[in-house]
């Protein structure tokens, strides 16, 4: 079992950016014309993305929405969920926002959101100085760990479940059972707060993804729900509906690894792409994802499926 952060949380932001917005960063949301739309730009975020980068463990998406002002902007919105604290965040904050600046001639406005689990580290400014010239760049951050949970039961935005998933599942990381009946817990919370059909299904997909469990712990899980599906407090969620999900977590590391394999090795990256899509079991994509961060090589990639293949 790997916690899995990456990809529940791209998929999220994916469904739910307007709600991202006025959750952590409440300001900026009032200062956007929301009736114009927004539009995510992966491709443009691709070009300034160095291909060492993919080695790297966060979330990144540049959106393009409009302000009230009538001005056009790019929201760089950065979000760092990885489980350890990385020493030049500030700087690469920083490169990314000059990075778009030089390309595209256009202010970026970059937000952090910190979803390690170290309470000190917090951080939102870069700076050098050199005889008489300085830079200085300052971005907003909110930190996971500030939020109480008594709090985050009380908000009706669908973040407040996704944070709620992301504390439980740091704090239950070597304690399955307690996992287990946390997640259940939480699930039983999308029906209290009377979500509509479609952000249960949504939010519940997120949980899944991301509270993982081994295979016995997740069929009592799924035991646990089918007994209140039949009496009928989970109305949604049904225990035929776990082939999709599963397929949905695959589906999604597919893509993750397909691209982590053109950025990081370009033409012989997507023709090793093409054995990889062929594998269906989930622990030999999370190594191969894993895994993907810290080759250098593509042998090296494909002696880790090979050797997990063969337990």
């Amino acid at each position: 079992m790997s916690d899995d952060y990456d990809n529940p949380w791209k998929e999220a932001i994916e469904q739910y950016f307007r709600e991202f917005i006025a959750f952590f960063f409440p300001k900026a949301y009032k200062k956007t014309d929301w009736s114009k739309g927004y539009i995510f730009l992966d491709k443009e975020l691709r070009k300034i993305t160095r291909k060492a980068e993919i080695s790297r463990k966060y979330v990144d998406k540049l959106v393009q929405v409009w302000l009230k002002n009538k001005s056009e902007i790019w929201a760089a919105v950065h979000i760092d969920v990885q489980s350890q604290t990385e020493k030049d965040f500030s700087k690469r904050m920083y490169v990314y926002n000059y990075r778009l600046f030089d390309r595209y001639d256009r202010h970026a406005a970059s937000f952090a959101v910190l979803g390690d689990a170290d309470t000190e580290w917090r951080p939102s400014v870069f700076s050098q100085k050199l005889m008489d010239c300085e830079v200085r760049f300052r971005f907003p951050i909110v930190k996971l760990t500030d939020y109480k949970y008594e709090e985050l039961e009380k908000s009706d935005n669908p973040f407040a479940v996704v944070v709620m998933a992301h504390l439980k599942t740091q704090e239950t990381a070597k304690d399955d059972p307690k996992r287990m009946q946390e997640k259940l817990e939480i699930v039983r919370h999308l029906y209290r707060k009377g979500f509509s059909k479609q952000d249960i299904l949504n939010l519940f997909r997120f949980i899944d993804w991301i509270m993982d469990l081994p295979k016995e712990t997740e069929q009592i899980f799924w035991d646990e729900l089918g007994a209140e599906e039949k009496e009928g407090k989970m109305p949604y969620i049904t225990t035929g509906e776990r082939i999709g999900y599963k397929r949905g977590k695959q589906e999604g590391i597919l893509k993750a690894i397909g691209l982590g394999l053109e950025l990081k090795f370009g033409k012989p990256g997507l023709r090793l792409m093409k054995k990889i899509s062929e594998i269906r079991d989930m622990e030999t994509l999370d190594a191969i994802c894993e895994g993907l961060r810290k080759v250098s090589a593509i042998k090296e990639l494909r002696q880790i499926y090979e050797r997990k293949s063969a337990i």
